[in-house]
């Protein structure tokens, strides 16, 4: 029993040693996970793709499934799509291969806005992420409607990533 026990905990930390949260050039991470903001929740996904050592680009979509009972947004106010460019800072500050701290810009449908973002990778192809950003210049500004005011305001994202490397 005690070998047993000793191979299970050998394999996971052989495991957890291997796990790379940032890889470079062609790296791709796969992102789902939950968006959190003032008077809505919802879904948001997103895929990154490495073009060098230590950038990638990708898309991001979130789509808000709850929202406030005093908001009424249509379904193109729930959702929002970006495109994005991050800078992967995890081996330049040092941070073992399973960590990764990210910020980065986002270009999307509502607004011009920041990220940043970290990942923790338990295996190869298994991590957690939290991310949080806020828009740096809005397409429209003045007299927000309630409803417009989604995915223009500082936002919370937390959820699993993907290696698909």
């Amino acid at each position: 029993m005690k070998f047993y026990i000793l191979s299970v905990c050998l394999l996971l930390s052989t495991t957890y040693l291997s796990a790379q949260a940032y890889d470079g050039r062609d790296d791709q991470k796969f992102q789902v996970g939950a968006n959190l903001q003032s008077n809505g929740t919802g879904i948001m996904t997103s895929y990154d793709y490495g073009l060098g050592e230590n950038i990638s680009i990708g898309a991001t979509a979130t789509y808000l499934l709850g929202i406030n009972e005093s908001v009424s947004a249509s379904t193109w106010e729930r959702f929002d799509a970006k495109a994005r460019f991050s800078a992967h800072l995890g081996n330049i500050i040092g941070l073992g291969d399973e960590v990764d701290i990210y910020p980065g810009l986002d270009l999307g449908l509502k607004n011009f806005g920041f990220h940043m973002g970290a990942r923790f990778f338990f295996s190869d192809g298994l991590g957690v992420f939290t991310e949080f950003g806020f828009p740096i210049a809005k397409y429209k500004t003045e007299n927000l409607e309630p409803a417009e005011k989604l995915h223009n305001q500082f936002m919370v994202n937390i959820g699993a990533v993907f290696n698909f490397l």
